[in-house]
This record gives structure tokens, C-alpha cells and sequence, in this order.
């Protein structure tokens, strides 16, 4: 299982990140590289507005995948775009079947929103009783919205709760959220008897320091930094964790932050191995 977000293209005010390493010729090798290093059996990706291309260069890997496009994408705005963003899910056909995948309109109170989620119900194949819901969601962003994160949490909630019954559930995205807003309480006391992987994992049983860190230009000219942690890997209780993937050192990273030419999204991918209990 691995969670990697923010592959739109364009420069997004990355001033300290040199413009070579943004380009989507470097940026495309550099994914997959990373898709490579890990090779999970489950892919959940965020921000995604190059699905073909994936999509064709992962089916030489064995991979099979689903898509989902935000209603009203940023992406079409910007100069040379490759289309809409939106969540994306791929997996090993040699060990999983898809069984349904449905897209999710994250609501408000009811509402419609601008964000989206890919609800996936997989079989594994040499198992006939064995199958699990796997859902990747992009929660809003910007601070401000801390209360509509929160009912898109809670909506997505429902849905699984209404869905997926007792089977194992994982649940991977960008939340836009710190540990301390109310979408992630609400994943913590859920129902549905979720945990994060990474603070399951922890020594301290805390979340990583960050899941992402950058610096941008602001409105200000001035460069603004950001370090924080909104990334997550939720579980069921059914599922067992073995083993996930180390959060990069301040030094790994590097003075000028993400993206790079060592880490092509300007968050950090996020992996576990998972056993059924």
C-alpha cells in the first residue's frame, strides 16, 4: 500500500525547487521510480492529472487502475494542463480483482463540494473469502476550512459505514487536516474501529512531524515555509500493520524542501504492509 499526492503539473510558486526538477519530463521518471522502489499491491494517489499516462505505463508492471476527476479541476486552468486532477487507485491484477469501484462526491450537509473520493471493493484472488474496501480521498485545502474537511470526513464515513459492512477497510489521502482538527478525531473514534498507521506504529504513538514541507512565494513576495503533517493510511482493526515506510530526515530532504529531484511530489509518499488478522 502506498499514498502519494500532489502530481499536478505547473510550477505552484515552488521557488527554491529548481524548474528542471518540475518539469514533467524529469517529474514522470521520477514517479515511477518511486512507484517502482515500493512496488505495492495496492497504489492510492491523490492530485492526479495524468491518468493515461500512468495507466499505460504501470500495465507493464501488472497494474490495473480507476480514476475519479474533481468536479471543477484547478488543473484545466493552468497553461499546457494534461486535464483534470482527481483521485486515483491502481492494483496488482495477479493478486486482486476489482470487484466495484464506485466515485464519491464529498458533501457539506448535503452539499455538493469540489472534492471527490474512489471507493473500491477488491477480492483477493486466491482467497474467495477474502476482500476489502480501499478508498483514496482528497479532502479540501487552504486553512479556513477546517469545517467543511470536517463533514467531508463525516460523509465519507457514512458511506463506508454504510457499504462496506465488516470487511477490512483501508482508507488513504490527503486530508488537509492536522491531527488536531475535528476530521481526524472523527476517523480516530469512528465506528468503523479505525486507526493511523503511523501512529499506530510509533514509538511515541504520534503522527510523522510532517507528511509534507515546502516553500513557496506568498502574496507578500516573501517565501513562506510549511511543515506539517496531513497525509494519512487509515485501517480497520481486522488488519494487521508489519511494517511501513520510513518518513525522510530534515537532512534527507534538504535546505530547498519538496518537491525535488530526489522527491518528485511536494508530499511524501506514505507505505505499509498489511496482513489480514
Amino acid at each position: 500500500m502506498i499514498s502519494v499526492a500532489g502530481l499536478s503539473g505547473g510550477d505552484d510558486n515552488f521557488v527554491l525547487c529548481p524548474p528542471e526538477a518540475l518539469s514533467w519530463e524529469n517529474r514522470q521518471l521520477r514517479i515511477l521510480e518511486e512507484i517502482y522502489r515500493v512496488s505495492p499491491t495496492i497504489l492510492c494517489m491523490q492530485e492526479v492529472d495524468c491518468f493515461s499516462f500512468l495507466k499505460d505505463k504501470l500495465a507493464s508492471l501488472g497494474y490495473d487502475g480507476e480514476w475519479v476527476q474533481k468536479p471543477f479541476s484547478p488543473c484545466i486552468e493552468m497553461k499546457d494542463n494534461m486535464g483534470p486532477d482527481g483521485c486515483a487507485l491502481f492494483y496488482l491484477k495477479d493478486r486482486l480483482q476489482m470487484i466495484s469501484a464506485h466515485p464519491v462526491n464529498l458533501k457539506d450537509n448535503g452539499r455538493e463540494t469540489n472534492q471527490t473520493a474512489l471507493v473500491c471493493k477488491l477480492k483477493v484472488k486466491d482467497d474467495d473469502h477474502k476482500a476489502i474496501f480501499v478508498a483514496v480521498a482528497h479532502l479540501k485545502a487552504k486553512s479556513g476550512f477546517q469545517n467543511l474537511r470536517h463533514q467531508q470526513g463525516k460523509h465519507l464515513l457514512e458511506y463506508l459505514i454504510k457499504h462496506a459492512g465488516s470487511e477490512p477497510i483501508i482508507v488513504c489521502g490527503d486530508f488537509n487536516a492536522s491531527p488536531k482538527e475535528p476530521v481526524y478525531a472523527d476517523f480516530t473514534n469512528s465506528e468503523l474501529g479505525l486507526r493511523s498507521v503511523y501512529k499506530a506504529t510509533s514509538a511515541d504513538q504520534a503522527e510523522p512531524k510532517y507528511t509534507t514541507w515546502k516553500i513557496r512565494l506568498g502574496q507578500d513576495n516573501k517565501n513562506t515555509e510549511s511543515c506539517k503533517t496531513i497525509d494519512y493510511i487509515w485501517i480497520r482493526k481486522n488488519l494487521k500493520i508489519s511494517a511501513v515506510l520510513t518518513i525522510p530526515e530534515d537532512a534527507d530532504i534538504g535546505p530547498n524542501r519538496l518537491p525535488s529531484f530526489r522527491y518528485p511530489s511536494d508530499h511524501l509518499a506514505l507505505a505499509c504492509k498489511l496482513n489480514f488478522t
